[in-house]
Formats: structure tokens, sequence, C-alpha cells
């Protein structure tokens, strides 16, 4: 029997709730204390464990309830005792059988890829096309409505290397915008920075506060308003000078599609959790590049864990150039759910040569952290 004929045993899940180191503030909404993750792991009938994640917002892409329900009991039942190397079957089968819970599909599609990989000696990115880089950029955002603490975050980075920031606005007023990006540009003159409103700006006031910002030459501006204000991110893009990027008006590639039809935007956010897995997330880029457009590794509030699933996505996916936003589990999160530290160096993230995801689990941390679990016995 071939080895990726091994059925699938084991589907556990775990709901985690893990604290963070300080408040986050975004257009949308903001995220102090905790973060709620849902984990999934998979084991096939000669042992070997894989794992996956979801990382839901409520105020984004849903609850982790929500998405745990979605695993529990819509999905379990299409995995148990299928193939492992049916893995894209199982992929159309859930796609289908509940509409949207994208986060619970990427953390489904994640642990299929973990477990194919494990069985198979090679790491992630080989299943996904093979590695085109082995160090991506990391960006950190800057959200935190203490500004003080924020600059005590930024000699921190500073110091470990890292070069590129992602500041958080619209979601105080804009002399508090304008005022933090003449404090940056003036006190870390060596960063990047990069903008994004989260869908922050009332629509009334979004075109002059942008125009305000794009004088001060950000990398890009993301998703000003909201996500379904189309007609005006493409007004609003014509009327700057600096790259407009779209977040929350795309999520998969059926929106891909629209928004470049639209011209709404020069680029686009790449997240596993909207997308629904990582070969959408590849499809998303791909079709972004085929038009013109830039795009780059987003995230959600995620561990260490979805973390490596994003950065072998990226690693096996040319298209994506502008680095990734892979940074709570090392500046946010005050603990990882991984055995050891995601890995960092020098401001990059390396790309794991081992099999699977590249790094363990720590199994520890998912009873530290459970508020609720199912499928443990099997």
């Amino acid at each position: 029997m071939s080895e990726l004929d091994q059925r699938v045993t084991g589907f556990a899940l775990w709901h985690l709730s893990v604290p963070v180191s300080a408040r986050r503030d975004h257009g949308i909404g903001s995220v102090e204390h905790a973060v709620d993750l849902v984990v999934l792991r998979l084991t096939s009938e000669g042992g070997v464990k894989g794992y996956g994640e979801a990382s839901p917002w409520v105020v984004f892409t849903g609850s982790a309830e929500a998405t745990f329900a979605a695993l529990d009991r819509y999905m379990r039942p299409l995995v148990l005792g299928r193939r492992v190397g049916d893995h894209a079957s199982i992929m159309a089968d859930v796609q289908v059988a509940v509409a949207h819970c994208t986060e619970a599909k990427a953390a489904l599609d994640t642990a299929l890829f973990d477990l194919r990989a494990r069985i198979a000696g090679v790491p992630v990115w080989a299943l996904l096309g093979g590695r085109f880089r082995d160090r991506i950029p990391l960006s950190c955002s800057i959200a935190n409505p203490d500004f003080d603490k924020d600059l005590q975050l930024m000699s921190r980075l500073s110091e470990d290397g890292v070069r590129i920031i992602k500041l958080k606005t619209g979601f105080k007023d804009h002399a508090f915008d304008i005022m933090r990006l003449e404090r940056l540009r003036q006190d870390f003159a060596d960063f990047e920075i990069r903008v994004d409103y989260n869908q922050g700006l009332h629509q009334d006031v979004a075109l002059a506060c942008v125009r305000d910002v794009a004088q001060f030459q950000p990398t890009f501006i993301e998703q000003p308003v909201k996500a379904h204000l189309r007609d005006l991110m493409a007004r609003i893009r014509d009327s700057i000078d600096v790259p407009l990027l779209a977040d929350e008006s795309v999520f998969g590639p059926e929106d891909m599609l629209q928004a470049m039809g639209q011209g709404l935007a020069d680029g686009v956010s790449i997240k596993i959790m909207k997308s629904g897995g990582l070969t959408r997330a590849q499809t998303v880029a791909r079709m972004a590049h085929a038009g013109g457009w830039s795009a780059y590794g987003g995230d959600m509030f995620e561990s260490g864990l979805a973390h490596l699933a994003g950065a072998h996505m990226i690693a096996a996916t040319p298209e994506i150039t502008l680095g990734c936003e892979f940074y709570q589990a090392s500046y946010f999160l005050t603990d990882d759910i991984l055995a050891n530290p995601f890995p960092v160096e020098d401001g990059k993230v390396v790309v794991p040569d081992s099999p699977g995801l590249g790094v363990d689990v720590n199994p520890l941390a998912l009873e530290r952290f459970s508020v609720n679990r199912a499928g443990l016995a099997a």
C-alpha cells in the first residue's frame, strides 16, 4: 500500500485563547487580552500527525466558535476515513459543504499538507511547487493606541534587524495618524513604512485623508474604506501616486477577478485565512501578478503554526514580492504554541527545511490555552 493510501483516522480540535502582550487597534476593531485560535490535528492510520490553524477575527472573517463548529460538525465527516492522498478531493468537498468559514478551510488544507509532507519526508513548500526563496522580509504592524509603547517596540525591531513596519491608521483621528507618520519618518528614517486603514475611513473624508498620507510616500496604502465601497476604492486609486492595496475587498480568487476588472487597487494582501487555504492563496497571487498587481503575505492574529503555513506558501510563490507580516508569534503573543520559536533572523523569516511545516506544536501549550476541544480520543 502506498503511504498516501493511508486513511485519516484522527481529527482532533482545540479552541485556544492565547494571551497577548498589548492592545492593538485597527480601523474595524481592537484586540486586547487574548486572541482566539482553533488548532486541528489530523492523524493517519500509520500514526503520522499533521497540524493546521484557523485564526479568525469576528469583525473580519468570523468567530472561533463558528470555525470550530464548521470543522467539527461539517468537515470532520468528509475527512475521516479518506485517503491522505485525496487532498484535492477533500478540499473540493468541504468547499461546497459549508459556506464561507475560510479560516476553517485554511486549517484543514494546512493540516493535510503537513500530514502529506511528513509522510513523504519533505517540507510543505515542496508540495506547493518547490522553493523559490528561503528568506522572507518581515514587516511588523504598529497599532498600539499608546504611541509611546509603539516607539519602544520600534527600538526593539531596530535592534532585531527588522526594517519594515505597517502603520495602522484610521482608528483615532487624522491628526494622530499624521503625528505618528511624522515622528516615524524623523526618528526611524531607515525603516520602510506602509500604511493600513483596515476600512477605517468614512467615505466622506477618505479621499482627503489618503491624499495627506500619500505625501509621506509610504510603500503602499491599504484598504482605506469599507470593502463594499469598490467605486470609491477605484477613485482613490486614481487620485494618488502611491500604490493602493486591497485587503478586505479581496478574499479568494472569485473576488480577485472582480477587483481587477473594476481597477480598485494596485496590489493585494494574500492571507491563507481569507483565501481558504494555501493553494487558493497561491491562485490569488498568480492572478494578481498576471494583472500587473503586487502582492504581499498578510496575516490575521496568528500563532507560529499559521505563520509556518504562510511561510511555506510564500516560499513557493514567486509572485508574492513584498514580504510578510508574520510577526505575532515574536512580537505580540505572550507565548506561542510551537515547541521551538518561530524562525526569524535579522528581520527575515527563515523558511524551514524539515519535513512538514518544519516545527512541532507544543502539546502542553494546547492544554494550557484550551477553552474547548473535540475528538481527542480518536
